[in-house]
């Protein structure tokens, strides 16, 4: 149907034609921007993630303190000292750990400033190369579990190159780092060449690697040119100190080189993951493999090239644990649990590299804060790996946290819940 041209009719019809639409007006960017912010977006999702555990874990400050949870026996009578034993408590407990992890106000000197970001830092830095390991493998479409036995070998042949190489200090360094690197890689080579070849699992294969990483490790301690002599329990000779990370703000602080290079493997990372072909293929691969093995992308060296980056990834995260200024010897819990933790940091970074620099910046900041918190509050150091379980939960179930804060669907794009693949 035509439109009626109201100019070209007589004054009578002209009065009773039908009148056109006027356009809306376009929104304002305030109004834009309030819009979005209260949509569904990663953003804002994982944001109210991290608010929603807050809150779950000041209830389980408050339970688990017996004076704050014997104010409630007679709460009916006097419900404001059960309100203020409970605003006290938890306002204690996560000022300390703000205090322990980002800066504390009361402290006095530059050095005494700078702790709780150097020690944010100091824990930062291997988390981040085990995210990206471990994202690297979700984005390929593989589950790489195997983070901590990498990490594990890393650490090991960093550690023997440290203390048993006689090398001037830059080489040195690099040597270590080389071969911690080394480690990693082919202990995530062995997973990649079994799934290539035998189609074999790679999550049962990198869990039994785990274990025989860990048994190395205790193997190893106690030979002999590498264990102490001077000492009785399971502990190697310490790493020269020419092989050690410098630190950057002064011996006094922790904080080492390994943040740097840990921002540049994130950034080259991320070239890989969407600049290079051999991305493109990796990404392919882990959308589809029957399309891209179509394409002409072969699946098998995808897999096996995968897998070794993302265990030379993991293992430089490792080589840091003793090379950095955590410990400098081997001990059977040098690694700690920074490969499990990866895996934590790669899902509540959504797979995407900036986002697991960010994440892991915020478990080490649990991690540090959580020290102060259960030295001045006496909060047991359980309840930060608890909040950490809560972030990534509510994260992972983005239905669930758009469900309680009533979130509008995202209008520039759809929320990535695909986690494994990375889309």
């Amino acid at each position: 149907m035509s439109k009626v041209n109201v100019a070209s009719l007589p004054a009578e019809e002209a009065a009773t034609a039908p009148k056109q639409p006027e356009p809306e007006p376009r929104p304002s960017l305030g109004r834009l921007f309030l819009d979005n912010l209260w949509a569904a977006n990663t953003v804002t999702v994982t944001v109210l993630a991290v608010v929603l555990a807050m809150l779950v874990g000041a209830v389980l400050i408050i339970v688990s303190d017996p004076d704050v949870l014997g104010t409630y026996g007679y709460l009916t009578s006097r419900p404001s000292d059960a309100l203020n034993a409970s605003w006290t408590v938890v306002s204690e407990a996560y000022a300390n750990l703000f205090k322990g992890a980002v800066f504390d106000p009361e402290a006095s000197g530059f050095t005494a400033a700078l702790t709780p970001i150097s020690e944010t830092l100091t824990y930062t830095a291997p988390l981040v190369f085990t995210g990206l390991s471990v994202a690297l493998a979700f984005r390929g479409g593989m589950f790489n579990i195997g983070a901590q036995g990498q990490a594990t070998v890393g650490v090991v042949l960093a550690a023997l190159a440290g203390f048993l190489l006689p090398l001037p200090p830059v080489l040195h360094l690099i040597v270590a780092l080389v071969a911690g690197a080394l480690g990693g890689a082919l202990w995530g080579f062995i997973p990649g060449i079994l799934k290539a070849r035998t189609g074999a699992h790679e999550v049962i294969n990198t869990i039994m690697l785990n274990y025989v990483g860990l048994y190395f490790l205790s193997w190893v301690i106690v030979q002999d040119g590498v264990q102490n002599t001077t000492r009785a329990d399971a502990i190697s000779k310490p790493v020269e100190s020419s092989a050690q990370l410098p630190r950057l703000l002064g011996d006094n602080l922790r904080v080492h080189a390994g943040i740097l290079l840990a921002v540049l493997a994130t950034w080259l990372v991320a070239w890989l993951l969407n600049r290079s072909t051999f991305g493109f293929e990796l990404r392919a691969v882990g959308a589809n493999p029957a399309a891209a093995r179509t394409a002409g992308i072969s699946v098998p060296k995808t897999y096996v090239l995968m897998m070794a980056i993302a265990g030379l990834l993991a293992g430089l995260g490792g080589s840091q644990m003793v090379l950095g200024s955590t410990a400098n010897a081997l001990t059977p819990l040098v690694i700690a649990q920074i490969g499990f933790d990866g895996i934590l940091v790669a899902l509540l970074g959504r797979v995407k590299p900036w986002g697991v620099l960010l994440a892991a910046l915020l478990f080490g900041a649990l991690q540090a804060g959580g020290n102060r918190m259960q030295s001045y509050s006496g909060i047991s150091l359980e309840l930060v790996t608890v909040l950490q379980a809560l972030i990534v939960i509510f994260i992972a179930a983005p239905a669930l946290v758009k469900a309680i804060f009533q979130l509008r669907a995202a209008r520039a794009a759809r929320l990535q819940t695909s986690l494994a693949k990375g889309w």
